[in-house]
């Protein structure tokens, strides 16, 4: 179990810290990811990176934190959400548009399938790297490069946007 800490740590946390942006809850849920993973190691198929596996356990970690805080949004749909409508405050037309339009292309890419979504969210949200979107999906750059692209022109048809 320590090999797979010291392999891994780094992995989780940055992708923990990507989504959430608070360092001392990203800790908390890192410790807490490896004791779940530990509880639950038999449990692992190797069908997928043990990286892989253990960052969807922290997703299920700060998705569960922020449930009981009484979140129901993740951090990144609001924060797009209050720039959405602080781009133009004094045009209240303009802004109810912008975030009716905002809502539209969140409906959208919340259907996007759950790796594509994930690539989206560190992409844009999180501003990483392809290299380190693959690394933390368990994939290649490439691999990365070719979904954020994919999901970018279906957020655009699904959006009103051809572009």
């Amino acid at each position: 179990m320590e090999t797979l800490y010291r392999e891994n740590v780094k992995i989780v946390s940055h992708y923990l810290y990507s989504m959430c942006k608070d360092e001392e809850l990203t800790k908390d849920l890192t410790q807490e990811t490896f004791l779940r993973a530990y509880e639950s190691l038999e449990r692992f198929d190797g069908s997928c990176k043990i990286s892989t596996w253990l960052c969807q356990i922290a997703k299920h970690l700060l998705y569960q934190y922020w449930t009981k805080a009484g979140r129901q949004v993740p951090m990144e749909t609001e924060e797009l959400k209050q720039k959405a409508s602080g781009l133009v405050k004094d045009n209240t037309e303009h802004v109810a548009i912008t975030r009716i339009e905002l809502i539209d292309c969140l409906k959208e890419l919340q259907k996007l399938p759950d790796a594509m979504r994930e690539v989206v969210y560190l992409r844009v949200m999180s501003d990483l790297s392809y290299r380190e979107i693959g690394e933390i999906m368990g994939k290649s750059e490439n691999w990365a490069r070719v979904n954020f692209y994919r999901a970018k022109e279906l957020l655009l048809k699904g959006c009103g946007r051809d572009e």
